[in-house]
């Protein structure tokens, strides 16, 4: 059976900890990824860091798929839209405490074959 990918479930309950024990969520994002819109100026060697606590933003959701919020850049209101698999890492700001997501984290292992059974040694006491 397939599974879905863990990776939203530890941001969510990685944001929830941080945010239980008053520090800053921030996520580091790969901004190369397509299909994501993000304040582009902030864009520093195709990664960028996000401040995603309640009160940086608004509108908050944590889906599966995308992570979705309105935040202000430069004083200006943007609708902050990014792929859950673009979220490189989720930490706290003050102390650098969290998650990385590496390309494996999230993904169910490929299905394989419970290795072979390898017959025991069989000894003999011998008087």
């Amino acid at each position: 059976m397939k599974m879905t990918s863990t990776r939203p479930y530890l941001v969510r309950a990685i944001h929830e900890w941080i945010t239980d024990n008053q520090l800053t969520p921030y996520i580091l994002v790969n901004a190369q990824m397509p299909a994501m819109k993000i304040p582009e100026r902030y864009i520093e060697n195709g990664k960028i860091i996000l401040n995603i606590s309640y009160r940086a933003v608004r509108e908050l959701k944590l889906e599966n798929d995308r992570i979705n919020f309105s935040a202000r850049f430069d004083g200006k209101p943007m609708n902050v839209n990014i792929p859950i698999q673009a979220v490189m890492a989720i930490y706290a700001k003050e102390n650098g405490q969290g998650m990385v997501l590496d390309e494996h984290n999230g993904t169910p292992p490929p299905h394989e074959p419970p290795p072979e059974k390898i017959a025991k040694p069989h000894l003999t006491l011998v008087k």
